[in-house]
């Protein structure tokens, strides 16, 4: 005789990244919108710790380490129960991941604010944070994997790919590029040196976009958008493909952020050629996500998940073709180095990411705390102006990034500077003050969804248990 079974989710973890991640959105954006006001206002720049060069990586650690982690961890831990019909490997696990990740984002805000730094893009972190995260990152990869493989499904849906392939090279990206010889407690070097640095330092950099910024966001895709718009993924196979050809070609395309250097003019080429090939596989993507959307526009109109969705999908498009063409040599020389590169950066990660990421906590919380969504209209509210605030920071980049790359390369007919560089500070402060108010109101977004959220959480409960769907096992024997 059969028995049913029902699944206990564990979703305690998943209700804390959740906080977690938009408490540090917050934290993160409010110190990127001082940092613009800095850029903008010189005398804002207080020091020794309220200056421009510590509180921008505080502002990238927050927001990609804080915020946009906090949502992968917290909708991969969410998906993979429901995908895999199994509670997690481990609830010890999970605690010690919430808790360990958190206490590396309050000690990498610390270390930074005074001045401990070893000024690796991305990687500033000094050596005992970084040991911390390859521990506490190892944690979340035996409970994901061995979550899988206790799984009750057979079949392993596309979102846990990419999740996978984020898993395994975020460890050996992290643990490579942080290679370092210790002098002190807070006080190291690398490992490696000159152009070899640099070579090391931008295919970590690059594929830290790659695996932390765009598989995991797939992930969070292809799992959620199908869920709110209750229908299948429009093509499984191209999915599989997309998964494929991505992460292959992702892995070759770092050497494009040093065109112009002393790294070999092949490597330079290597990169630009690899970083104009994954058009194909992130349109791919785009296109999948957006066919998904098809006969249900009409819904579009009333649902601000799907509206996120939908715009985060085609940033997501425009961005891996903006991207690639950056990696061209011609246009490098104009871009490279200008506000173009910011504007470039800023439309993946607040039109793809953030709003990929909103949209997937909106999903959520309602879930998480039994309970239907506070307001649909703060929600709304919260993607138009979101929506506005993007298209303003994003294009008030591209001008002034534009308008820096055609000064500095203006020669009078004696072959001197035609202009000086506080000239084209001066032209292109109008645009950072757009810049500033774009952000300001990406803010007040944020603002809006943690007081919707809030709300919700207030009129929910997490006192009831998170019951998957019922099993029946096969019969043991001859039964049919």
């Amino acid at each position: 005789m059969s028995e049913r079974v029902s699944i206990q989710y564990d979703m305690a973890v998943v209700r804390g990244f959740a906080i977690s991640a938009l408490v540090w959105g917050a934290v993160g954006m409010l110190v990127g919108l001082l940092a613009a006001l800095q850029l903008a206002f010189p005398d804002l720049n207080l020091p020794p710790y309220l200056q421009f060069g510590r509180i921008r990586p505080i502002h990238t650690n927050a927001v990609i380490f804080g915020f946009t982690l906090g949502v992968v961890f917290a909708g991969s831990y969410y998906g993979v129960q429901r995908l895999c019909r199994v509670r997690m490997f481990s609830d010890s696990l999970s605690r010690i991941n919430l808790w360990g990740w958190n206490a590396i984002i309050v000690a990498a805000a610390v270390t930074l604010l005074l001045g401990k730094s070893t000024s690796k893009e991305y990687a500033e972190l000094e050596w005992p944070i970084d040991i911390a995260i390859a521990v506490v990152w190892v944690v979340y990869a035996i409970n994901f994997f061995g979550t899988v493989a206790r799984r009750r499904e057979k079949g392993m849906y596309v979102a846990i790919w990419f999740w996978i392939a984020t898993i395994l090279t975020i460890a050996m990206l992290h643990i490579f590029n942080s290679m370092a010889l210790p002098v002190s407690w807070w006080k190291s070097y690398s490992a490696y040196a000159g152009i070899h640095d640099a070579n090391i330092q931008w295919w970590y950099g690059h594929n830290a976009v790659g695996f932390l910024l765009t598989t995991p966001i797939l992930g969070l895709m292809y799992y959620f958008l199908p869920k709110q718009i209750d229908r299948p993924i429009f093509s499984h196979r191209l999915s599989i493909v997309h998964f494929w050809s991505l992460i292959f070609i992702y892995m070759w395309a770092g050497p494009h952020h040093l065109i112009y250097s002393p790294l070999p003019d092949w490597a330079q080429t290597f990169g630009t050629a690899f970083s104009v090939m994954l058009i194909l596989p992130s349109w791919g993507g785009m296109v999948n996500g957006l066919l998904t959307m098809r006969g249900a526009w009409d819904r579009v109109r009333t649902d601000p998940l799907l509206k996120m969705f939908a715009v985060g999908i085609t940033f997501y498009g425009m961005s891996t073709f903006e991207g690639p063409m950056m990696a061209v040599k011609s246009v490098n020389s104009l871009s490279h180095f200008t506000n173009w590169t910011i504007g470039h950066v800023h439309s993946g990660a607040l039109g793809w990411v953030a709003l990929t990421c909103f949209a997937s906590l909106y999903y959520m919380i309602p879930r998480l705390w039994h309970t239907q969504l506070y307001s649909v209209r703060l929600a709304e509210a919260h993607f138009w102006v979101a929506t506005i605030g993007l298209v303003l920071y994003v294009t008030s980049m591209w001008i002034s990034g534009v308008t820096q790359g055609l000064m500095w390369r203006a020669v009078n007919p004696d072959g001197s500077l035609t202009y000086t560089f506080i000239e084209t500070v001066a032209a292109i402060r109008v645009y950072d003050i757009i810049r500033v108010c774009g952000g300001a109101l990406y803010l007040s977004g944020v603002v809006l969804m943690f007081i919707n959220v809030w709300k919700t959480i207030q009129q929910g409960s997490s006192a009831v248990p998170e019951a998957g769907p019922a099993l029946t096992p096969a019969p043991v024997g001859g039964g049919k």
